[in-house]
């Protein structure tokens, strides 16, 4: 099969198929933001210029978009377009079968096009965050290798869609979404929202082979470990939400049969997801800057400007951050954590097997989310507040 004839059969599945309709209410929701009680709060992100030293690699983006575009014909650039504050935003998913078609099928696109696709992707993150982004891609293309399904998985297997013109000033991006990687990217005036962003892998490293390398995600899971051993037992107690990782204490639904224990990927763009676990105004110091590394990881993919900016956002709220755990924290132990603000969510979870065969979490098969609560996912709120500026 396809992707596309993969997509038909997905429906038909009763696994597949039950995701996909516990999803379809969620999917094209008017879009408000996750929050913690259902309430918004806009202050979080009230409009402001791009401090000196702050500003997106902009100039370099429009520069690479436009690479892409001039490499397309027309029909083609109909399908890769899309009004900056479209739906289509919201049609993301991380699962390895398709649901929405949104922009262009890499896998079915020329190497031309595919290079200039990889390289606005480039131009837009850090070094360090596109080769995060890139990585997991290669992964999959490895486990399609593996499980011998190269058609479904590749380094390809991936949609790739702009949204708004390429411009210096007014509010454009672009998003990259498949199995195991989905990465939303928007810039106006200088300003830049990474997020939401999926990252995950399984296995979470190449063994053999030309890209054998390094295992993904080994810095999240040392400084989540870090945190807890920071802690004080009491505190620690305090921020462990349950115990084991598939917990008899958990209720009804706790456990996601897709997402397992993460919270905010894919459609879950309006969420209520309630503060839990132990805030970071009453944790020791140490541990409060490890939770600060944490939250940096998860921006890491941001290039320097624009992270410096984030980072300092997170930090004006860290008095309101809460950290939350499910599982063990020793190491080889598998386990969840999330970091929750009015500005960040960071998620990370071990999961069950799917292509590979393990029915319970192992450190080998791992799930990432970031999210920007209270409505600056896709960086809608900049958007909102551009669109009030010029009309």
């Amino acid at each position: 099969m396809d992707a596309y004839e993969y997509r038909e059969a997905a429906k038909k599945d009763s696994f597949t198929g039950g995701l996909i309709q516990g999803w379809e209410p969620l999917q094209l929701a008017e879009f408000r933001g996750v929050t913690e009680d259902g309430t918004l709060r806009p202050e979080v992100h009230a409009w402001e210029p791009a401090r000196p030293g702050e500003e997106a690699p902009v100039a370099a983006m429009v520069a690479a978009a436009r690479d892409l575009l001039a490499a397309l014909d027309e029909n083609a650039r109909g399908k890769l377009l899309h009004p900056v504050d479209a739906v289509e935003w919201q049609t993301w998913a991380n699962p390895e079968f398709l649901q929405f078609d949104t922009g262009l099928r890499l896998e079915f696109q020329s190497p031309e096009v595919r290079k200039k696709a990889l390289a606005l992707v480039e131009a837009s993150l850090s070094r360090d965050g596109f080769r995060l982004v890139h990585d997991m891609m290669l992964i999959n293309g490895f486990l399609g290798e593996v499980v011998g399904l190269q058609s479904i998985l590749n380094e390809f297997s991936y949609n790739f869609a702009l949204y708004g013109n390429p411009d210096s000033t007014s509010p454009w991006g672009w998003q990259l979404f498949g199995h195991h990687c989905a990465v939303h990217c928007l810039v106006v005036e200088g300003r830049m929202v990474v997020s939401p962003v999926f990252l995950g892998a399984e296995p979470n490293e190449i063994d053999e082979g030309p890209h054998a390398g390094r295992p993904a995600f080994t810095d999240r899971i040392r400084l989540g470990t870090d945190l807890m051993a920071a802690l004080p037992p009491d505190q620690r107690a305090t921020a462990t939400v349950y115990r084991h990782i598939v917990d008899p204490a958990m209720p009804p639904g706790r456990i996601h049969p897709g997402d397992e224990r993460h919270l905010a990927g894919a459609f879950q763009d309006n969420r209520v997801i309630p503060l839990e676990g132990l805030r970071a105004a009453d944790m020791p110091e140490r541990a409060r800057q490890t939770l600060l590394e944490i939250a940096e990881s998860f921006v890491s993919l941001l290039p320097d400007g624009p992270r410096a900016a984030r980072i300092r956002e997170i930090r004006d709220h860290l008095d309101e951050t809460w950290f939350s755990w499910i599982g063990g924290h020793e190491a080889g132990d598998v386990f969840y954590y999330r970091l929750q603000s009015p500005v960040l969510i960071a998620e990370l979870d071990h999961h069950c097997g799917v292509f590979l065969d393990y029915d319970t979490p192992k450190p080998f098969h791992i799930h990432t989310v970031l999210r920007t609560p209270h409505g600056n996912d896709y960086g809608r709120a900049y958007v909102r507040a551009w669109q009030q500026r010029n009309t």
